[in-house]
């Protein structure tokens, strides 16, 4: 189960709206849905998280490239959405995951061919399928994006349980993200 909310910093403070990532296919998908959110071309933070196993923080400041930071990767690339962050941080493109699959031998084993080398009991299914080490045990990505609003790279990597909240307690936006979850 996925959480995600948008907090959209104003002249008043941060406006929070709970938001459906339906239609989230890509990083760009999610950056535009933040920058409808908003107001005069300023910051807005997307959070995701999926059940205190990993969270997501995406910064999008006006037209800027968005900035993301993941407590876990290995644990979010098991997911649908921290896949997408996870794929776009180590800069794979979608279609890599299909050339690999197209370049498999699926057939080798059933006409009384030997097993190949791969080792079915890896803990990473992705290095017995292409010999990549897939996405890191722990952080990947900016974790100095929300050190100019008050929470540091060192607060953000010590981070672990409900970590959105302790965020938004530091960016002083906390009933405003609980008003939304």
């Amino acid at each position: 189960m996925y959480f995600a909310a948008l907090l959209a910093r104003t002249e008043d403070g941060w406006e929070a709206s709970d938001t459906e990532l339906d239609d989230v296919e890509t990083l760009n998908d999610l950056a535009d849905l933040a920058r409808e959110a908003a107001v005069d071309d300023d910051t807005v933070v997307a959070f995701i998280e999926q059940e205190d196993a990993w969270f997501g923080v995406i910064r999008v400041d006006g037209e800027d490239d968005p900035r993301v930071f993941l407590s876990n990767a290995a644990i979010a690339a098991r997911s649908s959405y921290g896949a997408m962050l996870t794929d776009e941080l180590l800069g794979r493109d979608d279609d890599d995951a299909t050339d690999d699959l197209d370049s498999l031998d699926l057939d080798g084993t059933e006409d009384g061919e030997p097993e190949s080398d791969i080792n079915v009991e890896d803990d990473d299914p992705l290095e017995a399928v292409n010999g990549s080490d897939g996405p890191p045990h722990g952080p990947l990505g900016d974790a100095a994006l929300l050190a100019d609003l008050g929470v540091s790279e060192k607060e953000l990597l010590a981070l672990d349980g409900d970590a959105l909240s302790t965020i938004a307690d530091s960016l002083g936006c906390t009933e405003v993200l609980e008003a939304v979850r």
